[in-house]
């Protein structure tokens, strides 16, 4: 049973769902939205909504938590700069998954997640 334990591994190792992790996270900030399996947009969506909301306060401490997961300079800069402004005033839910057809290689249910205006 599974009681309390939070989070998708997907089969990985946790050192590999870390990095991929980070790497969404940052590929979702960068681009505004990503095409990904319907799993691993659902996880990412957590990720994401707590960068986010861990920026809010612009502040040195704010800064070092976000580069915990966004592994490029200039996206960081632009979700302090851009998203924040979009998202100062909203308590939270900046993302949205739309479900796609079926991966044509693996029938792997797909889904796109982005960053809602």
């Amino acid at each position: 049973m599974r009681h309390r334990v939070a989070g998708r591994t997907f089969g990985r190792s946790a050192a590999h769902r870390q990095a991929m992790t980070r790497n969404q996270v940052t590929s979702l900030l960068r681009h505004g939205r990503i095409t990904t399996t319907e799993a691993k947009a659902k996880e990412l969506r957590r990720w994401v909504e707590r960068v986010i909301t861990d920026a809010k306060p612009d502040d040195v401490h704010a800064r070092r938590k976000v580069s915990l997961y966004v592994n490029d300079r200039d996206v960081s800069n632009k979700l302090f700069t851009t998203y924040l402004e979009r998202y100062r005033d909203r308590p939270g839910g900046y993302t949205r998954i739309l479900k796609l057809p079926p991966r044509m290689s693996d029938a792997s249910p797909m889904a796109i997640i982005e960053l809602v205006e």
